[in-house]
């Protein structure tokens, strides 16, 4: 980056410490750098010197200083193509993705796999795709929440400044109604209920790993067994409460029942023998959220490829199942 430069922080980004902030839009930064910036005063908040671990808030302007850092590396876009922006694929990959769309939202069904925001040796996410999705607007579209890479499923996108601030307040304040299906090994003992398990960020992992920790941050997930196949196996729906990162994975070996494909919380045991897939088995099934221009938006996302298969092995027919938590399939 040849001179000095400003930027707005997202909806999405409220909330950041400083250094997630540039590891997430300036990945090639170093840590010892970026603290040397923030000492000498050449990063800025609206216009005000800052100290590390400061956190951004919304609409904040970052004063970035020279770094020599490519501006799009982070954005989904490798150097040898930002010059010349999203290539044809990639309009494509992410078109395929929208499940629905009106004036002010776009919703996709992320594939798994799929990173939802840049970073380290992240060239290719949906945060970097958006400028696919702007289409005639005015405005580039904006991320509002985020899923794992590795989880599918309903992603909500604004397509306006307003939109995003009404949205990102339903998710601030809870007013949204989430439902995730996963496939578990084993069977909880109990067919519904809560788990109440306090989380915070494992030591020594860098926030890479969530933990149980009596004095962490409240997190509670409601559970219902939809069926199993003998104890080998189960589908659960997952409806999360609260929002801490990688809440319904670590609430799911809470019950000793780790979700399928999950090697980071569940170990070996996390992994079937057979042809079912190694991947991740937690999808984003559906949302309801207050609309940006009044009413209710309810979506519903299909299941990726490897769970679909994975249902049909096991003999699961989401099709004769009511959602227990009344979001209708």
């Amino acid at each position: 980056m040849s001179g000095v430069s400003h930027h707005k922080v997202q909806p999405f980004e409220n909330g950041w410490r400083i250094d997630k902030w540039f590891k997430v839009n300036f990945p090639d930064l170093g840590f010892g750098r970026l603290s040397k910036l923030v000492r000498t005063g050449q990063v800025r908040a609206d216009g005000k010197r800052i100290k590390a671990g400061f956190r951004v808030a919304e609409g904040m302007e970052i004063r970035v200083p020279p770094i020599g850092a490519n501006p799009n590396e982070g954005k989904g876009y490798s150097p040898r193509n930002s010059k010349k922006g999203p290539s044809l694929e990639d309009k494509r990959y992410i078109r395929d993705m929208v499940i629905y769309e009106d004036n002010s939202v776009i919703v996709l069904n992320k594939l798994p796999g799929l990173a939802v925001q840049g970073g380290s040796n992240i060239t290719r996410h949906v945060d970097g795709l958006l400028d696919c999705l702007q289409g005639d607007n005015p405005e580039r579209p904006k991320l509002v929440h985020r899923l794992d890479k590795d989880t599918s499923g309903v992603l909500v996108i604004a397509k306006s400044s307003p939109a995003a601030k009404s949205l990102t307040e339903s998710f601030r304040n809870r007013k949204t109604n989430k439902i995730y299906w996963a496939l578990v090994v084993g069977r909880p003992e109990r067919t519904e209920g809560t788990v109440n398990a306090p989380l915070d960020k494992e030591p020594g992992t860098r926030g890479e790993r969530m933990m149980v920790a009596d004095k962490g941050k409240k997190a509670v997930t409601d559970f219902h067994v939809m069926d199993s196949a003998l104890r080998s196996t189960s589908w659960v729906a997952f409806k999360p409460v609260t929002g801490r990162t990688h809440q319904i994975r670590v609430h799911a070996t809470v019950l000793d029942c780790p979700i399928v494909g999950d090697g980071k919380y569940g170990g070996k045991e996390a992994f079937l023998d057979g042809a079912v897939s190694k991947k991740l088995h937690l999808h984003a099934r559906s949302i309801e959220i207050d609309h940006p221009d009044g009413g209710t938006l309810s979506i519903t996302a299909n299941l990726p490829r490897h769970m679909k298969e994975s249902w049909d092995m096991f003999g699961f027919d989401k099709n004769d199942k009511t959602d227990p938590f009344d979001i209708e399939d």
